[in-house]
């Protein structure tokens, strides 16, 4: 069984609420229009008789015929319910005494009846609306969701595995230093596993994984490649969402680290109120042609995840200066 949350009990509230003001509005405007309680009363007493009925309806297709007949496609049970419901609940209507009506009241009651109808099946053509409105909503966030875990997902065994790599290379010049930097995977690799299963992180975790993620990254430069990292943050518990840079520090590396010429790599993470800034520039150095390790794979993610998470709320800027510096530029509103 689907365990009731709070938004549902406040979806519930608000459309009894809603519903109920459609049935007073014609009490409401007569008490405008005359102040005769009397008026009022009898306008509510008709308002009631006419819309109850529909009132009802629509509250049994939204929470029991929709969702258990229509969407499971028992069409003909659902057309069964509704033809049931709907004489059940109008039942003072259409099971009214004709004779104990005036003779010239009969074709206005007739009249009153068909629009009642109409209203009711109205009633039900709602329900099965705003159902399927929100089953798609719904849909649409599962898939996102389901998007941005495998998005994400994909940012952890590549970071391992350049990782891996590096301290594999480390572990012939200076073992002791290799087994300190395993320790140090190990803490990074436990951020990125338990501490990354939110949709929002504070911004100091964040800046501290960056910061042990570079300093990993660094094992495959040598003197020939300067590296900088510097952040000025206002505000360390704002959230973000996770790992969300990573791909570009990564490339940054993939890209800049050159041991044959001189080359740099310069990163910063700026934070002030609403506003992130991360800023990367690094020596354009681009890989053979016959290397597709990787294959931008984590650019696209990036993009993707910013579309999905920062749509219209963050900017992207994407350059190759005259002097070979590949530069790229995100500003987020948090």
């Amino acid at each position: 069984m689907k365990k009731i949350q709070i938004k549902d009990v406040w979806l519930f509230v608000a459309q009894v609420l809603l519903l109920s003001l459609v049935i007073m509005s014609p009490g409401l405007i007569s008490y405008v229009t005359t102040h005769d309680i009397h008026v009022v009363w009898d306008s509510l007493v008709v308002s009631a008789y006419w819309l109850a009925p529909a009132v009802v309806i629509y509250l049994v297709n939204f929470y029991l015929c929709v969702p258990l007949l229509w969407f499971r496609h028992r069409r003909w049970q659902f057309v069964l319910a509704n033809i049931f419901l709907i004489i059940g609940s109008n039942s003072h209507i259409v099971l009214k005494d004709f004779n104990t009506l005036p003779e010239n009241f009969i074709a206005g009651y007739s009249s009153f009846l068909i629009i009642s109808f109409l209203v009711n099946l109205m009633a039900v053509f709602i329900a099965i609306s705003i159902r399927y409105v929100m089953r798609q909503s719904e849909k649409k966030q599962k898939e996102v969701e389901a998007e941005l875990a495998w998005l994400k997902n994909q940012i952890n065994p590549h970071f391992l595995f350049n990782t891996l790599n590096n301290i594999s290379s480390l572990t012939q010049i200076d073992a002791d230093k290799a087994q300190d930097t395993v320790m140090q995977l190990s803490d990074l690799l436990r951020y990125a596993m338990y501490e990354t299963n939110k949709p929002k992180v504070p911004l100091e975790g964040e800046v501290e994984f960056m910061r042990n993620y570079i300093e990993l990254m660094k094992l495959r430069c040598n003197e020939m490649t300067k590296v900088g990292f510097e952040t000025s943050i206002e505000n360390r518990e704002a959230l973000v969402a996770p790992l969300i840079f990573i791909s570009l520090v990564e490339n940054a590396f993939k890209h800049g680290a050159n041991s044959n010429a001189p080359a740099t790599i310069d990163i910063s993470l700026t934070q002030k109120d609403d506003t992130l800034i991360f800023n990367c520039d690094n020596t354009n150095n681009p890989k053979p042609t016959k290397d597709r390790s990787g294959s931008g794979i984590g650019l696209e993610n990036t993009r993707r995840r910013l579309n999905l998470l920062y749509s219209g709320r963050y900017q992207w800027e994407q350059t190759i200066t005259p002097d070979n510096i590949y530069h790229v530029k995100i500003t987020l509103q948090l």
